[in-house]
């Protein structure tokens, strides 16, 4: 914090003769329960900062967690995350940060609300089996649509549709976490 010359403190606030930065690319992960959206993300997000690049992730789940019990799995509540999601991409990028979601992002209505709001916008599909997730299952969240306990999981009660036309398909079955992350590293194109 320093003074202004009229006494006035200031905070570090770009002098208007200073260019902003420019705003940032999103990269919104989506994919089944438990195909590793997250895992990868995080990844991608810490191999990027040891770049230097001023990247920020944004959680589907943690997005969740904010609304706790007031926020159900329906089709409206899965609308209001992504919703939620869309604008802290938009705001973070705006800010000339990188930003990376993770997030299930299963509906038609939720693909089409983010390509349609989302600006600079890549879309990765995280693609893995149902048999696979299943096994993975690192939240218990099969067990339990298998035992009966839950019936909104999609993927098991319902049908996860991949998406028409991702702008990058990223198999955890077939390569690593080490692979992907490098591949959206070295192939992603962040200014």
């Amino acid at each position: 914090m320093g003074t202004m010359a009229n006494g006035v403190k200031h905070f570090g606030l770009p002098r208007p003769d200073r260019e902003y930065p420019e705003p940032g690319t999103v990269l919104w992960l989506l994919g089944p329960t438990s195909a590793g959206k997250t895992t990868l993300a995080m990844r991608v997000v810490a191999d990027l900062r040891r770049l230097g690049v001023p990247v920020i992730l944004f959680d589907g789940d943690e997005v969740r967690g904010f609304f706790g019990a007031d926020l159900g799995f329906g089709t409206d509540s899965r609308l209001r995350v992504v919703s939620v999601l869309v604008h802290l991409a938009n705001k973070a990028a705006d800010a000339g940060l990188h930003v990376v979601v993770a997030a299930l992002t299963a509906g038609q209505d939720a693909r089409e609300h983010v390509r349609e709001n989302v600006r600079n916008l890549t879309i990765g599909y995280v693609a893995c089996s149902v048999e696979t997730c299943a096994q993975r299952d690192p939240k218990g969240l099969y067990r339990k649509a298998i035992s009966g306990e839950i019936d909104t999981l999609i993927g098991y009660n319902s049908e996860y549709r991949p998406p028409d036309s991702p702008d990058l398909v990223l198999d955890t079955e077939a390569h690593s976490v080490d692979e992907l992350s490098a591949r959206i590293v070295a192939s992603y194109v962040w200014n």
